[in-house]
């Protein structure tokens, strides 16, 4: 089997939010906030908004100051954006600077909250930025895989160290490569590693899931997208993103339970969640952890 392939069209195991930018959260213009938060499946460079090249402007809440970009649209409301850039207000042409400062701080608390909240993932992010060398980790099925250079060892061999202190990694991936290998090599060496295990490890969960499940996978191939998990076609097909490795096994199972789920619901109604929790009992807090984990970049 190809360890990659083109996508048919598919159930996609995230909806994504096509008019934000990646890591932005949108807020309702005015009233309560009804507010939905969306972030990108996969941790990606943030892509800065038009709006970055608007002039800032700066408004206080209590102690706080916060900058702020105003972009006048043709719209009927007010509407806010917290993204990776900072703050950005769309508001009509009609709708005057005390109208719109009125309704920043109607929304201030949800404004904070976000902000915070975009540095706090920033920070993540930035932590999670893989230093391709010698000694450096990366998760692997939910555990840190130190990487050593061996040129004496042909390819890439996982070794696990037994009885090892707690909080000390027990897992080392010898790459058969030379001490002085560029930072590209090794990542590709690590990604093909990853890419294979990842393919033994999905064949083997839906060797599991399926029959509990009732379907039979007629195809199960690798993906790369920046935005899905997972994706399952009509014809029997199923796609899984082999970033998922980085995950420890409730996860996997979780995301190989929910694709197989859909060759009998393409849908998310209450019997496809039905099937999931009938084959995964408890799959909840794994969902939750597929949501909220940040992953390795590559770069």
């Amino acid at each position: 089997m190809p360890s990659v392939a083109p996508a048919p069209v598919q159930m996609s195991l995230f909806d994504v939010e096509p008019a934000a930018a990646p890591g932005a959260t949108a807020a309702a213009p005015a009233g309560p906030a009804s507010t939905r938060s969306v972030a990108p499946v996969l941790p990606s460079p943030p892509t800065p908004p038009s709006a970055a090249r608007l002039p800032a402007r700066e408004i206080r809440f209590g102690e706080h100051r916060v900058s702020y970009a105003l972009r006048r649209a043709r719209r009927r409301s007010i509407g806010f954006l917290v993204g990776p850039e900072g703050l950005t207000v769309s508001a009509p042409r009609w709708v005057g600077l005390a109208e719109i400062e009125s309704a920043l701080r109607e929304k201030s608390l949800w404004i904070l909250r976000k902000l915070r909240e975009q540095r706090e993932r920033a920070r993540r992010l930035e932590a999670a930025r893989v230093d391709w060398r010698d000694g450096a980790a990366i998760p692997f099925l939910g555990e840190p895989v130190i990487m050593l250079l061996d040129p004496r060892v042909g390819g890439s061999v996982l070794h696990s160290a037994e009885g090892t202190l707690p909080g000390v990694p027990r897992l080392t991936l010898h790459l058969g490569l030379p001490q002085d290998a560029a930072p590209e090599q090794i990542r590709d060496a690590v990604q093909g590693w990853l890419q294979r295990q990842a393919r033994r490890i999905f064949e083997e969960r839906v060797s599991v899931f399926a029959p509990r499940l009732g379907v039979r996978v007629r195809r199960l191939a690798l993906s790369a997208a920046a935005t899905r998990w997972g994706s399952a076609s009509a014809d029997g097909s199923i796609r899984l993103n082999w970033r998922l490795v980085h995950f420890g096994m409730p996860v996997i199972d979780y995301v190989v339970t929910h694709e197989l789920a859909h060759l009998l619901e393409m849908n998310h109604s209450p019997a496809f969640w039905e099937a999931v929790r009938a084959a995964l009992p408890g799959f909840e807090a794994a969902r939750g952890a597929l949501r909220s984990e940040v992953l390795p970049v590559f770069e």
